[in-house]
Parts: structure tokens; C-alpha cells; sequence
């Protein structure tokens, strides 16, 4: 499964990046995939969405807007469907992947906490090793320079660029844990509490900061949720090989985030409950069983095979499968073996 996983990792850390930050480099959508329909048919929401594998964006990023609007609209005017989301992700073999989230009558509203209105903000040179990390990201998902080291608890890119700035982070961490802490949890600017939970999965004590990222998986900003998420998701992998330090990370905010409608929420749910599940807790597996299972389903089969495989694994633990069984299904692209057996397993 680690071996599987590096690709999920970085290519979709702030997803949005991609498209709203220089729309004219992004290639033809080559992927689409759907999460969320149970009574709408696939068939029905493609037709709706008018938009299809091999179509080559518009050269700017209001053009890019109107026609996801317009897409949205769309499938939002089917019977059923009580909202839309998208979002565009880079790259599958060179093309961008389109994500559609189909919220349908009767599905539970998502509830995160409150936005807070808060005036702190991060020093200035921090803010700025952010926007150059961001940069810095998006070129090395485009040319597939995305593997990292995780062991030390928090990620170091084997792109230069990426982990030079990646070692500033280890530093403004010791310098400015007080500030990062007060930022996350106050400031009114979903921005700066997003590189602060980034940040923060840089602190020297790990065991700290589980807390206050845990308390952020709840943000009203997918981008905070997202980067608390992949910090704790870290600090998790980090711990299951560490025990004497005594970090636990709590799955349970993870399992409802499958059901997400925003993308992001769901593939960094996935990446953290793939590290917390890998002693198969039983009341883990149940509560995946129980709650998300359909949900698992939806992202097991879609087609980027990096974006998939952390559901993927999930369902073949949830059917009790033994790791190398699950590792052969992968490699054979086995998927319905995997989801007939978690499927299976609930009855």
C-alpha cells in the first residue's frame, strides 16, 4: 500500500491550484469521474454534464468557471439532485482529472463548525515560503516529481524545490508554533488557516498538534480540512511505527468525510483512515462498514488508479482480506473481486 499511495499524496494537497493559477497550461480533461449518484444514473449525469474526456479547456479561468457553472447547473436540474460540486485535478498521464459530486435528495447535510472572524495573521515571510511552495507544487505534479519521505512524521519531497521550502516549514514550525496554533484556530482568513494547519504538521512534537489539526478536520474551508487532514494523516503513519510516543489520531471525523460531496474531503479521509486502519481495529472496519461502504465503492472504481487505491485497500480490509491479497488484486486491476468481498461482508 505505501508504495501505492505517494501519487494521492501531493497531486491533490490544494487541489485548486492547478486550474485557478495559470488555466492555459492545463491539459484536456482526460479523466471524468462521479461520486454520490445512488438513484441518478451515471448515464444521466454525463449526458447532463455535457462535458467529455478529450475536451480541452478554455484559456482562462473565467472561461473555466462559466462552463463548470453551466455544468453544474445542469446536472443540479436533474430530478433528485439537490446540489453539484466539481473540482479539477492534476494529472493523469499528463490530462486532467474532473471530479463530479452529486448530492441527491435524502443524502445528510455535511456540518462543519462555524467560520471564525479572528484578525491573527502569519508573519510575512511565512506567507510567502507558502505561495512559493504552491508554485513550487504545481510544477512538480506536472512533471510527476512526487514522491516524499514521510518517516520523520511530516513530508520532504524528493523534488528540490518542493523540500527546500518544505525545510523552511521545519523552521517557521519552531519558530512560530504559538502564532500557527492562534492562527488555525481564529483567524477569519481560510488562506492563512490553511498554511497554518500545513505548518503545523512540521512541529518537532507531533503529539501537540494532534488536537488542534483534529479540531480543524471540522473547518468550514475544504482547503484547511484538507491540509489538517493530510498532516494528521502523516503524523498517523508516522506513529504506527513509533508507538513508544504514545500519539493516537482519532478516525472517527475521517469515516463521516467519506460521504463528503467535496472531493477533497473523500480523498484525504481515505489517505488517513488507510494509515489508521492497518492493525484492522474491529470497531474501524464496522464503522466503515456501516457508514461509508457505498462510498468506498464509488472511489475504488474511479479511474486514476493513484486516487482510487486508498479506498480500494480499505475494502479489501473491511472484507477481512489478508494484505497480500489485496496487493495482488491491485496489481491485477482486480477491483470487483475486492468490493464483491466488502460487499459480502455486511451481510
Amino acid at each position: 500500500m505505501r508504495g501505492t499511495r505517494y501519487a494521492v499524496v501531493l497531486m491533490a494537497l490544494s487541489t485548486g491550484v492547478f486550474v485557478s493559477r495559470g488555466v492555459a497550461q492545463v491539459s484536456p480533461i482526460g479523466i471524468i469521474d462521479f461520486f454520490g449518484l445512488r438513484r441518478t444514473s451515471e448515464r444521466q449525469a454525463r449526458e447532463a454534464l455535457e462535458i467529455r474526456e478529450g475536451t480541452s479547456l478554455p484559456d482562462s479561468e473565467i472561461a473555466v468557471g462559466q462552463m463548470l457553472d453551466a455544468a453544474r447547473r445542469r446536472i443540479r436540474a436533474l430530478p433528485g439532485v439537490n446540489d453539484v460540486t466539481t473540482e479539477m485535478v492534476c494529472c493523469d498521464a499528463g490530462r486532467t482529472m474532473l471530479y463530479i459530486g452529486v448530492v441527491e435528495e435524502g443524502t445528510p447535510v455535511m456540518k462543519f463548525a462555524p467560520a471564525p472572524r479572528g484578525s491573527a495573521r502569519l508573519p510575512d515571510d511565512l506567507v510567502q515560503a507558502g505561495r512559493a511552495y504552491d508554485k513550487a507544487l504545481s510544477t512538480a505534479v506536472r512533471s510527476g516529481d512526487v514522491r516524499e519521505d514521510v518517516s520523520n512524521g511530516h513530508a520532504l519531497s524528493s523534488n528540490a524545490g518542493l523540500r527546500a521550502i518544505e525545510e523552511q516549514f521545519i523552521g517557521f514550525a519552531r519558530r512560530d508554533e504559538a502564532r500557527l496554533l492562534e492562527v488555525l484556530a481564529q483567524s477569519g482568513d481560510a488562506r492563512q488557516r490553511a498554511l497554518a494547519a500545513q505548518v503545523l504538521g512540521y512541529v518537532a512534537d507531533k503529539k501537540s498538534v494532534v488536537a488542534p489539526l483534529s479540531r480543524a478536520v471540522s473547518d468550514p474551508d475544504r482547503i484547511v480540512r484538507n491540509n489538517a487532514i493530510r498532516a494528521l494523516a502523516v503524523i498517523a503513519g508516522y506513529t504506527a511505527g513509533n508507538p513508544q510516543l504514545g500519539i493516537e489520531v482519532a478516525p472517527d471525523p475521517f469515516v463521516d468525510l467519506l460521504n463528503s460531496p467535496v472531493w477533497t474531503d473523500r480523498n484525504k479521509a481515505a489517505f488517513a483512515l488507510a494509515e489508521l486502519s492497518t492493525k484492522r481495529n474491529p470497531q474501524l472496519l464496522a464503522a466503515l462498514r456501516g457508514r461509508a461502504l457505498a462510498s468506498l465503492i464509488d472511489m475504488a472504481r474511479w479511474k486514476s488508479r493513484g486516487h482510487a487505491a486508498t479506498a480500494f485497500f480499505l475494502l479489501g480490509r473491511i472484507a477481512g482480506l489478508p494484505e497480500d491479497a489485496i496487493e495482488k488484486a491491485w496489481e491485477r486491476n482486480d477491483r470487483d473481486l475486492v468490493i464483491a468481498a466488502a460487499n459480502a461482508s455486511k451481510r
